[in-house]
């Protein structure tokens, strides 16, 4: 055990803030217009694996960790068409933009949760996660991801990220 989790968990975790943090570096990236594809290529596939990983928790009814992760990995499937399926051609990179960074929030939005749920002062302030300090957190980081994803749809141009090469538009 480290950190009081199993291997499994542990596993989880890490996946999950290289997921996160990779995905804040590309996130922010979009609202520069900034190529990124090998930051793009690991913000992808650890927010895949950490929604896979999440069904590997023993459970005996569908629960909202599970109902998040599948969303997420419906956006994550359209975002992975878009960006190598379709090579954000057209409406694909505002597509991209837009399911990239709706996984990104949801894997935040599970931050916070997990926050609140296993810090002993969060837990505290808010132990039935409805309190105004969680419905806060969560209200901001839905506002900070609403209009940074406005300001990324308008400025990103990905003109490389899939490989394909040559794709900047005007």
């Amino acid at each position: 055990m480290i950190f009081g989790m199993d291997t499994f968990t542990l596993v989880h975790v890490v996946l999950s803030l290289i997921g996160i943090a990779t995905g804040l570096i590309v996130f922010l990236g979009f609202v520069a217009d900034a190529e990124m594809p090998a930051l793009t290529a690991i913000f992808l596939a650890t927010t895949v694996l950490t929604s896979v990983t999440g069904f590997g928790f023993p459970f005996t009814k569908l629960l909202p960790s599970h109902i998040v992760g599948i969303i997420s990995l419906a956006v994550l499937a359209i975002a992975l068409f878009a960006l190598y399926g379709r090579h954000l051609a057209g409406a694909w990179r505002w597509i991209y933009v837009v399911s990239a960074s709706t996984a990104l929030y949801l894997n935040v939005f599970v931050l916070i949760v997990q926050l609140f749920q296993k810090v002993q002062a969060l837990q505290a302030v808010a132990p039935t996660q409805s309190e105004p300090p969680f419905i806060g957190a969560q209200g901001l980081n839905l506002v900070v991801f609403l209009g940074l994803g406005y300001l990324a749809v308008r400025r990103f141009r990905a003109s490389n990220l899939s490989g394909s090469g040559g794709l900047r538009s005007a």
